[in-house]
């Protein structure tokens, strides 16, 4: 997935170390991505076994975005 492929190619931090891509997240931590030349960090506000992706855009909210 693409998912997998992120954090497969270091594109994806949670709390400032690198994430593989089996990594649990909890609630408060902050995950970085890297899509390109953007970075957006983001703080999980909740985490839930089974979401719909209706749900997702409530899980987290936005800490930071930045253009290299």
């Amino acid at each position: 997935t693409v998912a997998n492929e992120a954090c497969s190619s270091s594109h994806v931090s949670v709390n400032g170390k690198p994430a593989k891509p089996s990594k649990d997240v909890s609630v408060g931590d902050v995950v970085e991505i890297t899509f390109g030349n953007k970075t957006v960090s983001v703080e999980v506000v909740s985490v839930a076994e089974h979401a719909l992706k209706s749900d997702a855009a409530s899980m987290y909210r936005v800490v930071d975005e930045k253009n290299a």
